[in-house]
């Protein structure tokens, strides 16, 4: 499935969803769903889980992360949207399970994730992978759970694109790849490297010695490829053995009850 046909599914899905839950959406032949806080609860999210996040101030600053289509809703000027009002957030998937109360106490989900139970999960980390000898990268990924690296996708169309020049400025970046195997395409002002959110991970991973994982829907076999693409790049087994790709499917079979019926019903995320 593409993102687009996946967009597709997610606005069905979320009109219907719409139907109990104040929403908005923005123009387009595929729009999106935007929901909005209600006395206390959001369409966007388990109320379990968006309760633990307004509990969490760092959790709750996610919540307020600007909305970059905003100039597609009807009426932008009358309020502030949210990234994670949409939809099609794959931060508020992330949250929306990870954020559910004691779920790191499960043993299924945290044997799948191959980490220990009881841990607090850090959204928007920034590992600081050193550039050259002064510069760190300031970029965030996802989610830091334990010594776990995670980037989530959704209905994102990729991982992003950079200069080749940028990367190949991270420190021992030639070490870890070979650069011959890595996907790169022209661009105007030289070399373009695809996939740049997983190399980006990759090297966090082996800098600061931690794991690495992908979440990505099993339906987009096309992430999944841009996956093993990178993976076949990188040099080391020892580094390879920390590295992982991981569906929503399989995260919703391992998650609890209510969880696994609210993924299946919002996503058409089936365990």
């Amino acid at each position: 499935m593409s993102a687009g046909a996946l967009r597709v599914e997610l606005s069905l899905r979320n009109w219907q969803r719409g139907k109990t839950h104040p929403h908005e959406a923005t123009y387009g032949s595929v729009p999106s769903v935007l929901f909005h806080e209600h006395e206390g609860r959001h369409g966007n999210f388990l109320d379990a889980s968006y309760t633990a996040i307004a509990a969490v101030p760092e959790w709750a600053a996610r919540l307020r992360k600007s909305y970059s289509a905003d100039s597609r809703v009807p009426r932008r000027w009358d309020r502030k949207r949210n990234e994670l009002d949409c939809a099609n957030s794959s931060d508020a998937l992330l949250m929306n399970i990870f954020c559910y109360p004691e779920i790191m106490s499960h043993p299924p989900l945290c044997a799948l994730l191959g980490v220990e139970r009881s841990l607090t999960p850090v959204f928007g980390y920034k590992p600081r992978v050193p550039i050259g000898d002064r510069l760190v990268d300031r970029t965030e990924v996802d989610m830091l759970l334990g010594s776990l690296l995670v980037e989530a996708k959704l209905t994102e169309s990729g991982f992003q694109t950079a200069p080749l020049e940028r990367v190949l400025r991270y420190r021992g970046f030639e070490e870890l790849f070979d650069v011959d195997e890595l996907p790169l395409k022209d661009g105007p002002r030289g070399p373009v490297i695809q996939s740049y959110q997983l190399i980006r991970g990759v090297v966090a991973a082996s800098f600061a010695e931690r794991s690495f994982a992908v979440l990505c829907d099993a339906r987009r076999a096309d992430l999944i490829e841009k996956w093993f693409q990178i993976m076949r790049a990188v040099r080391s087994c020892e580094l390879r053995s920390r590295l992982a790709i991981l569906t929503w499917q399989e995260v919703a079979g391992a998650a609890p009850q209510v969880v696994r019926r609210f993924l299946g019903e919002k996503y058409g995320i089936f365990g």
